[in-house]
């Protein structure tokens, strides 16, 4: 694995968990607030996504395809995204979940297959 895919892992990474705190992470803390105060606290926390998530693209699609950098986005969005519900948020677990994320592998194979 290339130097620039390892980089773009990375980066995506914590653009992801960045990203999701910003798009959820006021469900569980700002209920009580204002919508609009719930968006501006969600754009703050979007600055630090955006500021790894776009090194993170133009490292990643220096080796990969614009396809395969946006599938391997997604997949890194799951792999965070599932902790944080079942964990921080604290929401249940379905077999559906695991359907969907082995199909997502399928989608990774293909995507990748040379």
């Amino acid at each position: 694995m290339s130097m620039a895919i390892i980089k773009t892992i990375v980066l995506l990474s914590l653009s992801n968990i960045f990203m999701t705190f910003a798009w959820y992470g006021h469900l569980k803390h700002l209920n009580s607030k204002p919508w609009v105060v719930a968006a501006l606290i969600s754009w703050g926390i979007a600055f630090f996504e955006y500021m790894l998530q776009v090194p993170a693209n133009r490292i990643g699609h220096s080796a990969l395809t614009l396809p395969q950098l946006k599938l391997m986005q997604e997949v890194i969005t799951l792999l965070v995204f599932v902790p944080f519900s079942l964990f921080y948020m604290q929401e249940g677990m379905k077999l559906n979940y695991v359907w969907a994320g082995l199909c997502l592998l399928g989608a990774v194979y293909f995507i990748f297959k040379t």
